[in-house]
């Protein structure tokens, strides 16, 4: 496996995931500065990452044996950049044609359809008497 080409491709995925979940990332409580950047912290990109990049999990339990410091392995991996600034760098996310979106109901119709009887009625068994006849307990009168 090419060491850049992972490095390129976890950059591309985390600035994608990043972009595509900023509203709820920016309001966590995750952000650091490390060595004067601004970005979430190691835990939370690696954590992201390993979701995201099936070869990153593979390797993880390797990197993590040569060294347990998760702002060192950000580093490695060339993550370590404020991904506000570099969201730039991704093409734009192309806008859907057609957003699907569910119909608009009004009560009446959506309770007519839920509470809509079936077009057969049900057969109702009167005549079940279960499989063994009922027998008095000992001890009790039933007079």
């Amino acid at each position: 496996m090419n060491t850049q080409q992972l490095r390129k491709s976890l950059k591309h995925k985390w600035l994608e995931y990043y972009r595509d979940n900023r509203p709820w990332i920016t309001r966590l409580r995750v952000w650091s500065n490390v060595d004067g950047v601004r970005r979430p912290s190691s835990g939370f990109i690696l954590a992201s990452l390993a979701a995201l990049e099936p070869n990153l999990n593979e390797l993880l339990p390797l990197i993590v044996d040569l060294s347990s410091d998760p702002d060192r392995i950000i580093k490695a991996l060339e993550l370590d950049f404020n991904p506000d600034k570099a969201i730039s760098e991704l093409p734009p996310t192309p806008a859907e044609p057609n957003p699907k979106l569910l119909p608009e109901a009004t009560q009446a119709s959506v309770s007519e359809k839920v509470f809509q009887r079936p077009a057969k009625p049900a057969i109702a068994d009167e005549t079940c008497q279960g499989t063994k006849p009922m027998s008095q307990p000992a001890g009790r009168d039933w007079h």
